[in-house]
């Protein structure tokens, strides 16, 4: 009886202590204005040219102040794809691509945020585009962190790359690789706030 009764006892103590953590979970959002998330891919085997999304929203929560097994959540805007060339944007946003009018959001939600060495970390999560979900690996580098001078909120940058194929998730199936680059560098440097 007083074995049951142990066993019940920590079971639920280890309950709390996983409540506990993950309410005390801090957590950060995305400042837009000071980020930026882009991509870059080879055209005709001889150039590359970049691009970036105007319209996402980011969220870490992380119970430790190293972000070592932290959690992170992105959506982004398809209509919100810039190339610094109009014609191009609406190219990218049509069926031939992206499909933005039936695919309008890209999303990642991450299922692992291990920190490897120093400031580097290796990111893995769900990456949902063009209606297809696949699990990516990122590489992410803790920037640094710092309080903001006037709000007196904690802030952090990450500097995020990692490589996706284009073809795994459907895009531009009929560009062959010698005209548009098979693999499709994310690139992000993304400033956070505490809330």
């Amino acid at each position: 009886m007083k074995r049951a009764t142990f066993s019940v006892v920590a079971a639920l103590a280890a309950c709390m202590l996983f409540s506990f953590t993950i309410m005390d979970a801090a957590s950060w959002n995305v400042d837009a204005v000071h980020s930026r998330m882009g991509f870059s891919v080879q055209h005709m085997g001889i150039n590359t040219f970049h691009g970036n999304f105007k319209e996402y929203k980011a969220v870490i929560k992380s119970a430790k102040a190293d972000f070592d097994g932290a959690e992170v959540e992105l959506t982004a805007g398809v209509n919100g794809i810039n190339t610094d060339n109009e014609m191009r944007d609406k190219h990218l946003k049509s069926p031939d691509f992206f499909d933005a009018e039936k695919f309008p959001t890209m999303t990642f939600k991450s299922k692992s945020f291990r920190k490897v060495s120093g400031n580097n970390y290796k990111v893995t999560g769900d990456l949902t585009l063009h209606g297809v979900t696949k699990e990516v690996a990122l590489n992410a580098t803790l920037v640094g962190t710092t309080q903001h001078p006037r709000s007196k909120k904690d802030m952090v940058g990450f500097k995020v790359g990692g490589i996706v194929k284009r073809s795994e998730f459907g895009i531009g199936t009929s560009m062959p690789a010698a005209m548009l680059g098979e693999d499709v560098a994310l690139e992000a440097d993304l400033e956070f706030v505490k809330e």
